[in-house]
């Protein structure tokens, strides 16, 4: 009974879908209530509450590890995401014109719905994440299902395919240089990408000896289904809504590769006497025991541990005294990036200090 009540902290990540509510339903200031809660509120929380590194015993790992109630989460927040989604779009829809948006709301209304319903956007991928790391073929469509509300069902083989091996090297484009800028990372990793997920299915087709355009490749698949998923939508609501859902679906993209650029910001690995890069280690991922932001995102924020066991499900991923920590939780960290110079001086003296802790 204990272990299952300790699950229920994980029911705070659904507390954003509660400001979805009032983003959607109100106006003014109010239409920015996820925006505010998110990446104001939280990270102010965050400043005054000490991280917790504490790790499960073995034997709590073996209780919970397979306890079906971490899964229904994230099976029940696809779900209401997808609920959330369609009252965005009702919400400013004006159903007897196409070509525009409810009447009764302002472009400050509206754009603050759009930015509270990209943030959520974001949160979907994180489920995307999650599941997309199972080996389970329906918890693997639910991956794709969540991808989908942010238009970025590559993600499902550039992550898993790409990213994870190639993780703090060169050659991935999720991995943040030392030094590079935040707007100008966006461009590169985004489109960088996409084209490798295109190339990565390309690769595997090949290695089946099956053509790549063809109803094998599931890039292909995933065009479709994004296409067909705009196309339904601007049916229902229109043209404008439509637009508005995608400007949503690319601030979710964008909130993906600001979180790409704080988890691996300046860290690199080395390669061996054989010319090969060491193996994935914790000191390859900046981790944040930072309590709030590790509920509210399933555990992504202890991630030195996922990189280093990519199999392991979130309720059981561990801190690594080794792994380099970030000064607070993602909300703050995400913030930071956004001013260059601040994030350089902050971030900077760290790549430093964990490469040379390290590797001299």
């Amino acid at each position: 009974m204990t272990r299952r009540i300790n699950s229920f902290k994980y029911l705070f990540s659904f507390s954003a879908y509660i400001f979805a509510y009032f983003s959607f339903t109100y106006t003014g200031i109010l239409a920015f209530s996820v925006i505010i809660y998110a990446y104001a509120f939280i990270p102010l929380l965050e400043l005054f509450l000490n991280p917790n590194e504490k790790n499960l015993s073995l034997a709590e790992e073996e209780l919970i590890k397979d306890d079906p109630v971490y899964d229904l989460y994230l099976y029940s927040m696809i779900l209401v995401q997808y609920i959330t989604l369609g009252y965005f779009l009702y919400s400013i829809c004006d159903f007897s014109n196409s070509l525009a948006f409810n009447s009764e709301l302002t472009a400050v209304d509206i754009t603050g719905r759009i930015l509270s319903a990209g943030t959520l956007c974001a949160q979907s991928i994180n489920l995307g994440h999650e599941l997309g790391h199972r080996t389970n073929k329906f918890e693997q469509f639910l991956a794709k299902l969540a991808l989908l509300v942010s238009l970025i069902m590559h993600f499902f083989i550039e992550h898993n395919r790409g990213h994870h091996k190639r993780v703090a090297t060169p050659h991935d484009h999720a991995s943040a240089k030392r030094g590079d800028i935040l707007y100008l990372f966006w461009i590169r990793s985004m489109f960088l990408s996409y084209f490798s997920a295109w190339n990565l299915e390309a690769f595997r087709l090949k290695r089946k000896n099956q053509p790549v355009i063809s109803i094998h490749n599931e890039m292909i698949h995933f065009t479709i289904v994004q296409i067909s998923f705009i196309g339904l939508i601007y049916w229902v609501f229109g043209f404008y809504v439509s637009l508005a859902f995608i400007a949503s679906a690319i601030l979710g993209m964008l909130i993906l590769e600001t979180i790409n650029y704080i988890e691996h910001y300046g860290l690199r690995r080395r390669k061996n006497k054989y010319d090969k890069f060491e193996r994935v280690l914790p000191i390859h991922s900046w981790n944040s025991n930072h309590i709030i932001g590790r509920m509210m995102i399933f555990e992504l924020s202890r991630h030195s541990d996922h990189h280093f066991r990519a199999s392991r499900k979130y309720q059981i991923l561990k801190h690594h005294e080794n792994a380099p920590q970030m000064p607070t939780g993602y909300p703050g960290m995400m913030v930071l990036s956004l001013f260059p110079p601040l994030w350089f001086y902050v971030m900077n003296p760290r790549v430093d200090k964990v490469m040379t802790d390290n590797y001299n």
